[in-house]
């Protein structure tokens, strides 16, 4: 528990599947893998389906391509974390995506299947922000070569909002838009909010036990130094009251999603939670002073879908950061049944919102209007 609830922090947590030293033998998934990788195999003759490892900044990281129609936008996903991958959870939401868009995602340094093959010497001393975003640039490069393109949708998941808004200001030459989907602005602010919201609904419900456990670390955050002890408290209840997952007080379809993937092997399985360990201690002091406040122009055009429920990135200041940003074009998406995990809880409205909001910026096939917040 208390595992699950640290790599809660960055608010897409790693499945809970072992601790460093064990690795389950799932072969008994194996069946219902079979089925998942028949059911999402691209068949089409247009279609493209692959997955390797490729050189990004000194570091081999695995790609995953997907997608019905090679002329399609290719979107370049940035999973969250840190070092929670897509990859082993592509198949529960991503596959009608795939109709309209050529999706690319990849294990990040420290992350799945990246991890699981990288020499870990030495490895440590690149877990930076800075090193992140510069992937995030390399990799948006790769992909342009691989597929032919000039320029992609840049998309990011929570953590992977970081080095892909860094990337987007810093290279903009190489997209058409920047999709954030469950943004992070403003860390501080963030567990300020999340921890507000699990006092508001344990007073709710009349949980004392959580009031008590809540003002064991009051005021939160205040002046007291941000460990992880103290996250992992303030987030327990935010998750408990739908912070994470709307209407739920647990993720298990996330958690325990990777155990049919049929992407991945144990071992691929078992170095989530390893990378994900070894990555937070690292990169946890440059996260906590992540502000996004002050930039106040942003180069291309800018898309942010909103979980109405989210107390992970809380939407407020998201709304808040993009009602005063000036754009070539922007847009705000609420997901009114939705908190932080919008492609697996929505998954229907967040196709809907890439064709009608999203699409139309890569192809050029009519700009849709802008300066709205739906």
């Amino acid at each position: 528990m208390l595992l699950r609830c640290l790599l809660a922090v960055f608010a897409l947590i790693a499945t809970p599947l072992a601790h460093a030293t064990e690795c389950p033998d799932r072969s008994d998934y194996a069946p219902a893998r079979e089925i998942i990788a028949e059911l999402n195999r691209i068949v089409s003759p247009d279609g493209v389906q692959e997955g390797y490892a490729t050189p990004i900044a000194g570091v081999e990281q695995w790609v995953t391509i997907r997608g019905q129609d090679r002329a399609n936008p290719v979107v370049l996903f940035v999973h969250g974390g840190p070092a929670a991958p897509l990859t082993p959870g592509l198949w529960q939401f991503q596959r009608p995506w795939e109709e309209y868009f050529t999706m690319v995602t990849w294990d990040q340094r420290g992350a799945g299947r990246t991890f699981a093959r990288t020499d870990h010497a030495g490895l440590g001393d690149t877990v930076r922000i800075e090193q992140y975003v510069e992937d995030v640039i390399e990799m948006a490069e790769h992909v342009r070569g691989r597929l032919g393109r000039d320029k992609l949708v840049l998309m990011g998941h929570s953590w992977g909002t970081i080095p892909a808004m860094h990337a987007a200001m810093r290279r903009p030459d190489l997209f058409h838009a920047y999709v954030g989907v469950g943004q992070v602005i403003n860390v501080r602010d963030n567990e300020r909010i999340s921890y507000q919201h699990g006092v508001d609904q344990a007073r709710l419900h009349g949980n004392q036990a959580a009031l008590d456990e809540l003002a064991t670390i009051a005021p939160y955050p205040g002046d007291t130094p941000i460990t992880r002890e103290r996250i992992v408290l303030a987030r327990k209840w935010a998750q408990h009251y739908g912070g994470l997952s709307a209407f739920r007080d647990e993720s298990n379809y996330y958690y325990r999603g990777p155990r049919l993937s049929p992407e991945y092997d144990d071992a691929d399985r078992c170095a989530i939670n390893e990378g994900n360990v070894f990555t937070l201690g690292r990169i946890l002091p440059e996260f906590l002073e992540v502000d996004f406040k002050p930039v106040d122009r942003f180069p291309i055009p800018v898309l942010m879908f909103m979980g109405r429920h989210d107390y992970f990135t809380p939407s407020e200041l998201t709304a808040q950061w993009l009602d005063r940003v000036e754009a070539p074009y922007k847009r705000g998406v609420w997901f009114e049944r939705s908190a932080h995990m919008l492609p697996w809880e929505e998954p229907g409205k967040t196709l809907v919102s890439l064709l009608q909001h999203v699409r139309p910026l890569a192809t050029g096939d009519g700009a849709p209007a802008t300066g709205m917040i739906d």
